[in-house]
């Protein structure tokens, strides 16, 4: 096996979605050098997936589509001295200070100052519930559906249930309808839907998308291709049959925190490691995780600085 290379910077930052962008973007312009690693081949993170509108008000002052707020925040990206490494997956995190990092070239040990990590989220599978049934083909997550479609030119079945009323669940029965789906409905655990009230009034409303509160899915039927589910309503405990050829799930949100998990202790995370975006925690708009990844770039870079100074 070969050795790695071994690269040293000031700053080590995981994910070049909004946070890890607008984080590095003001770490460089603060004087600290800066490394941002990433899996994916082109930055912006699910921005790039995220056609709809409802981005950049905060801050730009202007209504964009996630791919064209992911294009702006990536022309003061190009243009800082961050030292950008795509296609390239961190291993692992050590107490040393150091990243092992798989890239295209072989195997990278970057040696560091301080942390960010700004690796995004991961959305809870159908799996994570107690669903009875097989595992066939047609079961997705909302966001795995969109990357699909938007990304990578899919298409899906035709006749769309959705579990969870959150956000992106409901951005994407939006989706469906405009690309000439039929999406049967949306059941929520809950008494009334999730999300924000924009999304409520934009898609669930205008598109007149049927939700069925108080109720969730049970078990799945059909292999090896989805045919239907079972609804449980839980106010009644009465059952029913949904056939469909697509579900999809909207179960929410979890910060990924994975890379660190070797790393904290009973006094918590070290105090050169740092959270961002929705690695830290899962912000309702993109500017916000910007926000949050301007600040900390820049305190971070003003902390490695002033300890220069002061030794």
């Amino acid at each position: 096996m070969s050795q790695a290379v071994t690269l040293t910077t000031d700053i080590f930052i995981v994910g070049s979605g909004a946070a890890g962008m607008s984080a590095a973007v003001s770490a460089s312009a603060s004087g600290a050098s800066v490394i941002v690693a990433d899996d994916r081949e082109v930055p912006g993170g699910v921005l790039r997936q995220c056609v709809h509108s409802g981005f950049g008000l905060g801050r730009y002052g202007r209504e964009m589509t996630g791919p064209e707020y992911s294009e702006e925040e990536f022309r003061h990206f190009e243009q800082s001295s961050a030292v950008y490494f795509p296609k390239c997956r961190v291993i692992s995190i050590g107490s040393d200070r150091t990243a092992l990092v798989s890239s295209p070239d072989g195997l990278r040990r970057i040696s560091f100052i301080e942390c960010i990590l700004a690796s995004g989220c991961i959305e809870r599978p159908l799996w994570s519930l107690p669903v009875a049934g097989t595992r066939p083909e047609g079961v997705y997550t909302a966001g795995e559906i969109q990357e699909m479609i938007e990304i990578g030119g899919y298409d899906t079945g035709d006749r769309i249930f959705i579990l969870g009323s959150g956000d992106i669940g409901q951005i994407m029965a939006r989706r469906f309808v405009q690309l000439g789906k039929t999406v049967i409905g949306m059941a929520e655990q809950k008494a009334e839907p999730g999300g924000m009230k924009r999304n409520q009034e934009e898609c669930i409303k205008a598109y007149d998308i049927p939700v069925i509160l108080n109720s969730t899915v049970t078990e799945v039927h059909g292999f090896p291709h989805l045919t239907g589910v079972t609804l449980r309503h839980l106010d009644s405990g009465t059952e029913e049959l949904i056939e469909c050829d697509t579900l999809i799930t909207a179960l929410g949100l979890e910060p990924d925190k994975s890379l660190a998990e070797g790393l904290k202790t009973s006094d918590g995370y070290p105090e050169w490691l740092h959270f961002c975006g929705n690695a830290d925690f899962v912000h309702e708009i993109a500017d916000s995780a910007s926000a949050q990844g301007e600040k900390l770039g820049r305190s971070t870079a003003e902390h490695i600085l002033v300890s220069r100074k002061e030794v």
